[in-house]
């Protein structure tokens, strides 16, 4: 198992290192408290304030885009693609997030994935996107990766990602709530040619 990352389900995961960070979070029922929550784009199913109450305290950190911070309460701080923050010791690398021939996530509205340095690994949650040629410029050991295709890239354009990226392992996400299946997963861990762990979903 790769040490740190729980996947919670959908595109929510939990990272546990020197601080806890959750990405996210979407239909939980509670868990640690966060130190930092990232929150990709708007869309309900990332941008979850009744999953934000579940697991926020008095000093946690949300980070996220302009068009989220307006929802939000509390310390939140708000990052664009290309831009690093240091949050709690952690960085934070916001890099774009968007569909090419898809209306759902258009570049214009910014939406973003994550590099987390966490446990002295580069962590990258692509979010809800395409494979996009940004991917080339992103440094990381473990790679995120959205596989059920109709509103982010399919199991065989992640794998054309991997290629991309060039990660020493992949994670499979979005998929088995909204839109996909497992077996998109598995479709990821034959194409991928390197490590991919398929996380069984937690509470």
């Amino acid at each position: 198992m790769i040490e740190g990352i729980h996947w919670l389900g959908h595109a929510s995961f939990r990272l546990e290192g020197e601080q806890i960070v959750y990405i996210d979070p979407y239909k939980i029922k509670g868990g640690p408290c966060a130190d930092i929550i990232l929150v990709s784009h708007s869309h309900y199913d990332h941008c979850s304030l009744s999953a934000i109450e579940r697991i926020r305290k008095k000093d946690t950190v949300i980070v996220t885009s302009a068009a989220c911070a307006g929802k939000m309460r509390g310390d939140v701080l708000t990052i664009q693609a290309g831009q690093t923050l240091l949050v709690k010791g952690i960085a934070i690398e916001a890099t774009p997030a968007y569909n090419i021939k898809k209306p759902y996530h258009p570049r214009s509205e910014g939406g973003l994935g994550f590099v987390v340095t966490l446990n002295g690994k580069r962590i990258y949650f692509a979010g809800d996107t395409d494979r996009i040629p940004e991917m080339a410029m992103i440094k990381a050991d473990v790679a995120l990766l959205p596989v059920s295709g109709t509103y982010v890239m399919t199991a065989d354009e992640a794998a054309e990602a991997v290629r991309m990226i060039r990660p020493g392992a992949a994670i499979p996400m979005h998929y088995g709530t909204i839109v996909g299946s497992r077996s998109d997963a598995l479709r990821l861990k034959e194409l991928a040619g390197i490590p991919v762990e398929i996380l069984e979903q937690e509470v």
